[in-house]
């Protein structure tokens, strides 16, 4: 679709919703970057603002935010900081929980490259019953998928 006006606040709505925060660089008293704080405020999102001149027009919006609670950006480490434990906490996954010996081994021999049934049972030394038996527990468990020929992959957000 062709960028028109109206639908910028669609988009910037979807935009603060994939976002953690929202930097407010410069913004008169009625518009759209205000408009996106609003989003991001009803979405759970940080708002930052950049202080500006007091005597610009450009700057009120971004004067107003900060004294309505907005975070100060006076550098990137203020908007860093403010984030990085959000962003810890998104990184950090939790440990994959596998049930016994033969899942650990079946997972141990899978990578995001894609291994065929054939290679997991030939390298397993595990019968062709219990490769595909655990295989299934994997997927259902989200930790594995299987692609088309019989080819396993781990699944990247859990390794």
């Amino acid at each position: 679709m062709r960028p028109e006006r109206n639908n910028f606040p669609a988009r910037n709505r979807v935009l603060s919703g994939l976002s953690l925060g929202t930097v407010v660089v410069e913004a008169a008293e009625k518009s759209g970057a205000l408009i996106t704080a609003d989003f991001a405020l009803e979405q759970g999102r940080e708002v930052f603002a950049v202080p500006g001149n007091i005597t610009s027009a450009k700057s009120k919006g971004t004067n107003d935010l900060i004294k309505a609670g907005a975070k100060l950006v006076d550098s990137p480490d203020s908007v860093i900081e403010e984030l990085l434990p959000a962003l810890k906490d998104k990184l950090e996954k939790p440990a994959i929980k596998l049930e016994n010996d033969v899942e650990n081994r079946i997972f141990s021999l899978l990578s995001i490259e894609g291994r065929h049934i054939d290679n997991l049972i030939e390298n397993s030394d595990l019968s062709p019953a219990q490769v595909s038996a655990t295989l299934l527990k994997l997927e259902l468990r989200g930790l594995v998928r299987q692609l088309s020929g019989k080819v396993y992959v781990s699944n990247c957000d859990s390794k």
